[in-house]
């Protein structure tokens, strides 16, 4: 257990230092930052289209910091040949490689609640859809003083204890962000304590659970993949599988009865509109916690069975 632990906190740490998991963060949270002036040019409910492109935003950042991650996570060990030297400990395989998921999943669910909270609070501050509306001046002010205290503090840090700029402000953004919603979930838009208005509703974060089931299963896919092959073929094969998922039912639902081909494609590809809840939530529906437990569920299933595969390829693989 204290191997298992040792590698994924290993893991963790090496993927918060790639650059791509920096930039892919700080892209999402500017789009989260002027989602609400993109969603004002409609003519149907803008706020209802600021949840759209806020989870459409949360969804594709997610998947695309789990490919991209776990792509390296084995096939950058395997390359550079340290993993001989953690396998030679003893190590056992399938501890090795549950580690390295264990570890790039809780970098992903990292980047992924930082995300949700700029969503939640983009979605808090709304759009502004008349001339008499006015900016949420609290919002600003938490994400502005947030913003300042992280870039300050990171800079300290680098310049006295030479810590990496970019992962120190990811792990502070993750502390800042749950202060600054914590105090949204209190205060009003006229600054006053009035929790019933803060306008966060639980639909938004069951969205974003499922969402996030999505990118664990995409990391298990990717760390199967780079147990066998190198980071082209896996960032490919996962893209490709990404979106095969996302048109699961129109690619393989519709043919299901009539050919078999349809079938295994169905069984095989897993189906990731089960956990895209957006066009409930712009229809107002209410969505059930039974239905998040089903999709825990179905995402579990797909994961363990991914991570079987990724063991079974890992230990006939040649590592000297």
């Amino acid at each position: 257990m204290n191997r298992l632990l040792t590698i994924a906190k290993n893991t963790f740490i090496e993927t918060l230092r790639q650059p791509i998991y920096a930039i892919l963060i700080f892209a999402a949270l500017c789009l989260f930052f002027i989602s609400p002036s993109i969603a004002m040019y409609t003519m149907d409910d803008d706020n209802k289209l600021l949840r759209e492109i806020g989870l459409s935003t949360l969804f594709l950042t997610s998947l695309f910091i789990a490919i991209f991650s776990a792509s390296g996570a084995v096939a950058e060990e395997l390359r550079n040949k340290t993993v001989m030297t953690v396998l030679t400990k003893p190590v056992q395989r399938p501890i090795f490689i549950l580690a390295k998921f264990l570890g790039v999943s809780a970098a992903v669910a990292l980047a992924h609640y930082i995300c949700t909270i700029a969503l939640l609070m983009a979605i808090r501050h709304g759009v502004l859809e008349t001339v008499n509306d006015t900016h949420d001046w609290t919002v600003l002010g938490a994400a502005g003083v947030s913003i300042l205290i992280v870039v300050l503090l990171s800079a300290f840090f680098n310049y006295a204890y030479d810590w990496k700029f970019s992962s120190t402000a990811i792990a502070l953004i993750g502390v800042f962000a749950t202060l600054s919603i914590v105090f949204l979930a209190f205060i009003d838009r006229h600054w006053q304590f009035n929790p019933k208005e803060n306008h966060l509703n639980a639909v938004d974060i069951y969205g974003s659970v499922l969402l996030l089931l999505a990118a664990i299963i995409i990391v298990a896919l990717a760390i199967a993949l780079s147990a066998r092959f190198n980071i082209v073929v896996t960032l490919s094969v996962c893209i490709g599988i990404f979106l095969l998922g996302l048109v699961s039912d129109y690619a393989f639902g519709r043919f299901a009865e009539a050919h078999l081909w349809a079938r295994i494609g169905r069984f095989l590809i897993p189906n990731l509109q089960v956990f895209w809840i957006s066009d409930a939530i712009y229809e107002g529906s209410k969505v059930p916690l039974k239905y998040i437990l089903m999709g825990a569920s179905y995402a579990l299933c797909y994961t363990g069975a991914i991570l079987a595969l990724a063991i079974a390829l890992f230990q006939r693989r040649q590592v000297g």
